[in-house]
């Protein structure tokens, strides 16, 4: 078994963080190529592409990743809970729009926390740690907000999946910390989700009928590459290392740091306004990680 550390230290915090920025375009990226590249195909690309990486990664650093360690059950159970997760994704990213779609998938941090005390009991949170979380959350919806006033048709079908998606994420996380993948290394953790999604993913797109594109843009293609490359396959491969040895529950805590963050980066690059809504988003998820991070008091 890995070390686990107690607590998040500063190159877990700094990766994190690295971590979130990229997640914060990851939605608007993928809805940038909806146009031309349909939702379960780019969904597939995505997984299949990321699974290919990860691989030639791997048998560049010797890394075995087929050896018989009892962890064909849980990467089965997360490769299938990660691809549903991505369908719902891209398929709700039709109907609804990207900046509501990375605010529900970010409940996934509640289901992390309710679930945890039940795989380690070291990482049950506390009152002010759950009202910490609760504080975090609460931010980022209320700098989302003013889109929800005036709901576009059929909208809510794009935020259900979007509310399926976050349950599935955090069921993921549950699932890996809940099977032998706790121990396994990164690239095999991620293998095994990228791989089993890929197949499902593309098995679906396949069984809807809908026609692969015969050529691309530059921002399709741009698109493509940043979601295969940075996020499936750098992005996941650093998460998955994180969660090897570091506490779930406070690692889940940082990723509401991601919607935010895709605020941030649409007064940017898109000179959109800072409201008074983000500066209240960026004080309360501060709020909240420092209370779910912040170390128990030793006693006397």
């Amino acid at each position: 078994m890995t070390e686990r550390k107690p607590h998040l230290d500063t190159v877990a915090v700094i990766t994190l963080i690295g971590c979130c920025f990229l997640w914060g375009l990851n939605q608007v990226a993928a809805k940038a190529a909806l146009p031309e590249v349909p939702a379960l195909q780019q969904a597939a690309i995505r997984s299949a592409g990321g699974a290919l990486l990860v691989w030639a990664w791997a048998a560049w650093r010797g890394i075995r990743l087929f050896e018989r360690d009892g962890t064909l059950p849980g990467g089965l159970v997360a490769g299938t809970l990660f691809g549903v997760e991505f369908g719902c994704i891209f398929l709700g990213l039709q109907f609804t729009t990207a900046s509501r779609m990375v605010v529900f998938i970010y409940l996934s941090p509640f289901v992390v926390a309710l679930g945890m005390p039940f795989i380690a009991r070291s990482e049950r949170l506390s009152i002010s740690q759950m009202a910490g979380l609760t504080a975090a959350f609460a931010g980022v919806a209320w700098a989302f907000a003013e889109g929800f006033t005036q709901p576009a048709e059929r909208q809510w079908i794009g935020d259900a999946l979007g509310v399926a998606a976050g349950v599935l994420w955090g069921a993921t996380t549950l699932a890996i910390r809940g099977s032998r993948l706790t121990a396994a290394a990164a690239e095999k953790t991620l293998l095994y989700q990228l791989a089993v999604s890929g197949v499902l993913l593309g098995a679906a797109a396949f069984a809807v009928g809908t026609p692969w594109p015969s050529s691309l843009s530059a921002l399709a293609w741009s698109s493509l590459v940043f979601q295969v490359v940075i996020i499936a396959f750098a992005s996941y491969l650093l998460w998955f290392w994180l969660m090897r040895h570091y506490p779930a529950t406070r690692l889940a805590s940082f990723t509401l740091l991601t919607p935010v963050f895709g605020l941030l980066m649409g007064a940017v690059l898109l000179g959109e306004p800072i409201t008074v809504r983000l500066t209240v988003a960026l004080v309360a998820v501060a709020l909240g990680i420092v209370l779910v991070n912040r170390r128990p008091a030793l006693k006397s």
